[in-house]
C-alpha cells in the first residue's frame, strides 16, 4: 500500500553506523528506496554493513546524489524532519497523522531526513511541503538519525497495516485539512514545481518586486503558497505560461507594449 514509492532520504549523513542502521530498519519496515544526499561517510564500509545485517542489499542499491532536488526527482510529495519551528507558520505535524499522506497507490514520496550535527537548514527544509516533529521528552528532546528514521519507518509501515482503501481511492485517514488530493496521474511532479520556483524568482527579481536581500524570505512564502494548492502539472504549465509572456512583454519597447496591448483588446 504505497511503502514500495516511498524513499527514505538522508542528507549529509556523517556517522556509517547510522546509515547501517538506517538500512537494516527499512528492511524491517518494508521499505526499500534509500538515497543518500552528500553522504560524509562510507555507506558501503564494513561499519555500515555490520549494522545493515540482513539490509546490506538497501545499502548497495542505495542511490548517491549530491543535492536534495536530484534525491527528488520523480517524486510528487515530501515531508521533511524538523526538531525546530521555521521563521514562517508552518505547522509541525506529528508523524502519526502526516506520514499516512505519503502513501497513496501510483504517488512518489519522499521522506527527508538532516544530518547528525544540524538537522535540516531552512533552506533545505524549503524542498518539503509538510513538516513532522516527533514528539519527545523536554528533558532530552534529541533523537539519534537512525532512531528518528526507526520511529518514521514504523509509523509508515503501521499505516499500511491500519489504512483501508475507501470507494474514493484515497486511504480513511483524515488528509491535511490545508492540501488537495487530486488524482495521482494529475499531481506535479516536485522536480516541475521546483522549475516554475526558480522561473518565478527569476521574474520577480527582473521587475524589481524581489531584491537579493530578500528573495529568500518571499520566496519562502511563494513555496507555502503553491505546497497548499498541490497544483496538477497542467496548472503549473499555465503558471509558467504567464511567466514566459512576462518575459515576452519585459523585451518590448514600452511604447510597442502599449500599441500591441491597445490592438489586443480591440479585437
Amino acid at each position: 500500500m504505497g511503502l514500495a514509492d516511498v524513499r527514505i532520504i538522508l542528507v549529509e549523513p556523517e556517522g556509517p553506523l547510522n546509515v547501517g542502521s538506517v538500512a537494516r530498519i527499512m528492511k524491517n519496515m518494508g521499505l526499500h528506496r534509500l538515497v543518500l544526499v552528500n553522504p560524509q561517510c562510507d555507506p558501503l564500509g564494513m561499519e555500515a554493513r555490520q549494522m545493515a545485517v540482513h539490509g546490506s542489499d538497501i545499502l548497495e542499491a542505495a542511490l548517491q546524489v549530491t543535492t536534495i532536488p536530484e534525491a527528488l526527482l520523480g517524486c510528487h510529495r515530501a515531508i521533511a524532519t524538523t526538531a525546530r519551528p521555521r521563521s514562517l507558520p508552518t505547522t509541525l505535524e506529528n508523524p502519526r497523522t502526516a506520514l499516512p499522506w505519503l502513501l497513496e497507490e501510483g504517488i512518489s514520496s519522499a521522506l527527508i531526513f538532516g544530518s547528525e550535527p544540524r538537522g535540516l537548514s531552512n533552506v533545505e527544509l524549503n524542498y518539503a511541503q509538510r513538516f513532522v516533529c516527533i514528539p519527545s521528552s523536554s528533558e532530552y528532546p534529541a533523537l539519534n538519525l537512525a532512531q528518528s528514521v526507526a520511529i518514521c519507518c514504523y509509523e509508515l509501515y503501521h499505516s499500511t497495516q491500519q489504512l483501508k482503501p475507501i470507494e474514493s481511492g484515497h486511504y480513511s485517514s483524515t488528509p491535511h485539512p490545508q492540501l488537495s488530493t487530486p488524482s495521482s496521474e494529475a499531481v506535479a511532479p516536485l522536480e516541475v514545481i521546483e522549475g516554475y520556483y526558480e522561473h518565478l524568482e527569476a521574474i520577480l527579481l527582473k521587475i524589481g518586486y524581489l531584491y537579493p536581500h530578500t528573495t529568500q524570505a518571499r520566496m519562502e512564502k511563494f513555496r507555502r503558497l503553491l505546497n497548499r494548492a498541490t497544483p496538477t502539472s497542467t496548472e503549473v504549465a499555465m503558471l509558467r505560461g504567464i511567466l514566459r509572456q512576462m518575459e515576452w512583454a519585459l523585451q518590448l519597447p514600452s511604447k510597442s507594449f502599449v500599441d500591441e496591448t491597445s490592438e489586443s483588446k480591440e479585437s
